[in-house]
């Protein structure tokens, strides 16, 4: 494996609101390699979103704050750019597709003005070469050229996303961050919106986080995986290590929680309780409470046990030998 084009290096970010600190990412580490796709996996308020703002220089201060790590951008940290630096950066080494496509465009710009305004931004090209490769984006990713002069409310929720997806890559940029980018869609636009993305990723080389909470995406997208749970990676590993092997307790209630077509049951798996109020975790496993498997160990923060080269797991359970059960 050479240098990893993405590295997070223990990161934690914090949010500060009426004198409280709310524990949003604690010392997390995750890397990318070039032209592979991370499946960033877990419940809503797990720390997702604010992971991958915090690559982007984009959480919100106040109330917002990086409290240490680095982010390493080929090598470079980003933690260190200044805003300057970084308006440079965004959209052309790296960028993201927002949560809602519903929101994310400007109602009272053509959608090919908003694609060719990242174009000039970032390339040294006039304004009519610009043009040319916004509709070029817009044909690419499905949208007919002719559609340039449209407002976002002419098109529907599903071809927001594509014009979306065209603004990210419009510069064909190093990392994507893909902030679940099928969430507001039916099942059908879904995965054709994924099956662009894949082959779009495919043609450009780009690298791509894909956060998410629906384990079909994941498999049918990622080559990594990793399981995030109150603000901490629990489980990480290839898309073989995690779907055929998956050992935090955590990821155990995820898989069980997935329908099984072939078994009739009247209630679906359900994972006990609920995740722990991040201004007040507890110092051990912040699963503990949730934890079929606790034990007196859970009370102290629990080791990454390595399964193999590339499986890791935070749980005190996995010392025993018992992963899987």
């Amino acid at each position: 494996m050479g240098q990893p084009i993405l590295e997070i290096k223990d990161l934690v970010v914090q949010y500060v609101v009426d004198k409280t600190a709310v524990e949003a990412v604690n010392g997390i580490s995750l890397s990318l390699q070039e032209g592979d796709t991370l499946g960033l996996v877990g419940e809503t308020g797990a720390g997702k979103t604010t992971t991958a703002l915090s690559v982007m220089g984009l959480v919100p201060n106040p109330p917002g704050k990086i409290i240490s790590g680095e982010i390493l951008l080929a090598g470079e940290d980003l933690l260190k750019k200044t805003n300057k630096e970084m308006r440079k950066i965004r959209g052309k080494e790296i960028a993201m597709i927002f949560q809602d496509p519903m929101t994310s465009l400007n109602p009272v710009i053509t959608v090919g003005d908003q694609i060719r305004e990242v174009i000039e931004l970032h390339e040294k090209i006039s304004k009519a070469e610009a043009e040319k490769k916004a509709r070029e984006m817009l044909e690419l990713v499905g949208i007919t050229g002719e559609r340039y002069d449209e407002y976002p409310h002419q098109f529907s929720g599903g071809m927001k996303q594509r014009v979306i997806i065209a603004i990210a890559l419009a510069c064909n940029p190093k990392v994507l961050i893909a902030d679940e980018p099928t969430t507001a869609l039916d099942v059908t636009i879904q995965a054709q919106v994924l099956d662009m993305m894949r082959k779009l990723k495919e043609t450009y080389g780009t690298a791509m986080i894909l956060i998410t909470h629906d384990l079909g995406v994941v498999a049918e997208v990622c080559s990594n995986v990793a399981i995030m749970y109150a603000g901490e990676i629990v489980e990480k590993g290839t898309l073989a290590d995690i779907y055929n092997n998956p050992s935090h307790p955590y990821t155990i209630g995820l898989f069980r929680s997935i329908p099984d077509l072939d078994e009739e049951a009247e209630r679906l798996h359900v994972i006990p309780g609920m995740m722990p109020d991040p201004a007040n975790l507890p110092d051990g496993c912040n699963f503990c409470d949730r934890c079929p498997y606790a034990d007196d160990r859970c009370q102290k923060q629990p080791p990454i046990v390595n399964l193999s080269e590339t499986h890791q797991v935070q749980c005190w359970r996995l010392l025993d030998g018992k992963e899987g059960e």
